[in-house]
């Protein structure tokens, strides 16, 4: 079932990243984590429809969408950044696996950052923060979306790495094997992992390894 949402307003969050909001439909419902296709409402693109994550909260009035722009692929994200407020967008159902199930460690890579940001906004907003951590990697300092947000959110227990740059209050390395063994004391815990599929799929795997539970670790599946 689609619905039309109407475009709102849209801001750049970082040099390649937008947040816009769009009006919500009455019976447009999700669970925070879950996603939904997008696609714009015009003859030529009505059927180039993309998934992309709510990073709004269950309840708000409006919706809003977190989205890393690609013009290197001149495609829907691309047209998404150029949209002006009154463009209509049409909204597919929701669906995903990535689903808060208790407390636990978040693994993200880039903007696979996105499906946990209404999950740790809903978790703020009922005051459960406590007993969560996230490991979020990056390329540069300049790539990383709402970084004051989870510091502020989580404090030490955000850790955010970087690949490409070295910077003071970053670790300038990548997720791996030495890290999560420094990092992490209880493998018996929930873990969310999202990013690309590489990422996601060597993650996983390390965490299962480490001794993590496959019921445990949380992702995407296609």
């Amino acid at each position: 079932m689609s619905r039309i949402a109407t475009l709102l307003m849209s801001e750049f969050v970082t040099h390649d990243v937008k947040r816009l909001v769009l009006t919500r439909p009455e019976d447009f419902t999700f669970v925070p984590g879950q996603g939904t296709l997008l696609a714009i409402n015009q003859p030529d693109l009505r059927e180039d429809a993309h998934p992309f994550t709510p990073t709004s909260l269950a309840d708000d009035r409006v919706l809003e969408f977190t989205i890393k722009g690609h013009p290197e692929h001149h495609g829907l994200t691309e047209k998404l950044h150029a949209l002006r407020p009154g463009a209509e967008l049409v909204l597919g159902d929701v669906f995903g696996t990535i689903q808060y199930q208790g407390p636990g460690t978040f693994i993200a890579g880039g903007a696979g950052i996105t499906p946990f940001i209404a999950i740790f906004r809903q978790l703020a907003r009922e005051g459960k923060l406590a007993g969560h951590s996230l490991l979020f990697s990056n390329k540069t300092r300049d790539d990383i979306i709402l970084e004051q947000e989870f510091r502020h959110y989580l404090g030490d227990r955000c850790l955010l790495t970087l690949t490409r740059e070295s910077a003071p209050g970053y670790e300038n390395r990548r997720l791996d094997a030495k890290l999560l063994k420094e990092r992490i004391r209880d493998f018996s815990q929930a873990f969310y992992v999202c990013g690309p599929p590489p990422f996601v799929e060597a993650l996983s795997q390390l965490l299962q390894n480490f001794g993590a539970k496959a019921d445990n670790v949380v992702f995407e599946q296609g």
